[in-house]
């Protein structure tokens, strides 16, 4: 299992680009509590906290697949380090200026939003240029998987060790800082600017002109409204069960599973069909939300949330092969960028979903959420079964000759073609 991840990072540059995207894409993990903490740091209430990270959160929903069109259009450096630079500074604005006047802290809070780079979509695009073979790629694309789990777990530690050690607003102009280091380690890489998209054809709809694509970002709206629901209703259990510690516990265990998930899911090559390997994934993953209803204890309870994160990260893992394969020609970054932004989006519905379903019948009412969530991603995959299946209309085909006599052509990742 570690040779093959070994293999991977032992590629040139890419151990590079994996950390720099993950060291980028801080202030985006850790936004959310960065920002509460210095809102509670200056006095300001906690609706007003709640409202500035919203205003940070749908700024980046729209930023990501608008800059990864731009990626696509332009190149990366040309936009990732603008971006982030650009970014930073509303960070920066927010840090010094405060809370007051609110609407100069939500502008600055929707720049920094809006401006986020996409170092995510960009990393998963460059990928096939620097491992070449499509195992490897794969692999590759578990690791991204379990690097997120790893970023989002640390991420916050991070921020309260910077707050413990010097004060809110420091934590907010490190993160910043931090960012611009990130995003400038990738977009100096030779790969990064040697990249360049295919040639696209002029489309307003951009990369969701693609039904496939469609269809995924449907199944994962609901995966990521799973996830949003399960933050609510963990909060709701842990207030019975023992407090902010018995909250902790139930995150790390979610993390955990999905790191382990993602580990193991990365370490074998799959054979058949990415589509239907998804659907499997999507099926159990929702299967193991169901025992969360049951609330027992906190040590049997952190044990199930940790089986209810096994099929995470192999099901995101899964869903970037298929990404990969649908986005049309010359959109790839805006296609990956796109599953991030629905993503964030169902994470949103989700927690605001699962508010109500608390107040109404608590936690084990609250915890039902994510099932019919994880239910409905997987009635959505196999209601576009057929969609899926289908070969992405922006794939590179290469002409094969081995084992085939007609010289069929085979679909290959539409992101491979690259200066």
């Amino acid at each position: 299992m570690a040779a093959g991840y070994l293999e991977i990072l032992r590629a040139r540059h890419a151990a590079r680009l994996l950390v720099g995207t993950l060291v980028g894409r801080l202030p985006n993990a850790t936004a959310a509590i960065a920002v509460v903490l210095f809102v509670r740091a200056e006095g300001g209430t906690y609706s007003l906290a709640g409202a500035l990270a919203a205003v940070y959160g749908v700024a980046n929903a729209v930023g990501q697949p608008l800059l990864g069109r731009l990626v696509d259009l332009h190149g990366q450096p040309r936009v990732q380090l603008p971006a982030a630079v650009v970014s930073a500074l509303g960070m920066g604005v927010f840090a010094v200026a405060g809370t007051e006047p609110v609407a100069l802290a939500c502008a600055a809070m929707a720049v920094a939003g809006l401006f986020t780079p996409p170092l995510e979509g960009g990393l998963r695009a460059l990928w096939p240029s620097v491992l070449g073979e499509e195992e490897q790629v794969h692999t590759a694309y578990a690791m991204d998987a379990v690097a997120q789990e790893v970023m989002f777990t640390v991420g916050p530690l991070l921020v309260t060790l910077c707050v413990a050690l010097w004060s809110a607003e420091a934590a907010l102009l490190i993160l910043a800082v931090v960012g611009v280091l990130g995003a400038l380690s990738v977009v100096l890489s030779p790969p990064s600017r040697a990249w360049r998209s295919a040639p696209r054809e002029a489309h307003w709809l951009g990369a969701l002109r693609s039904p496939g694509l469609l269809a995924l970002l449907g199944a994962f709206l609901f995966i990521g409204m799973a996830l949003g629901s399960i933050t609510v209703a963990a909060v709701s259990y842990a207030d019975a069960h023992g407090g902010d510690a018995v909250y902790g516990w139930l995150m790390a265990g979610i993390g955990l599973g999905a790191l382990l998930g993602g580990v193991v899911y990365g370490a074998r090559r799959w054979g058949g069909a990415p589509e239907r390997r998804l659907r499997v994934l999507v099926a159990l993953l929702a299967v193991c939300y169901v025992p969360l209803v049951l609330v027992p204890g906190p040590v049997a309870m952190t044990a199930l949330m940790t089986l209810a994160g096994v099929f995470l990260a192999p099901s995101i893992a899964c869903a970037f092969v298929l990404v990969d394969r649908h986005a049309p020609t010359g959109t790839v970054t805006e296609a990956f960028s796109w599953l991030v932004t629905t993503f964030t989006v169902g994470a949103s519905v989700g927690t605001g979903l699962a508010g109500p379903v608390v107040e109404w019948g608590g936690a084990a009412r609250g915890f039902a959420v994510p099932g019919v969530a994880g239910a409905a991603a997987l009635v959505v995959l196999l209601a576009t079964g057929g969609v899926l299946a289908a070969t992405g209309r922006g794939g590179v085909v290469a002409a094969s000759s081995e084992n085939d006599p007609n010289r069929a052509v085979e679909p290959r990742f539409s992101s491979g073609d690259r200066a």
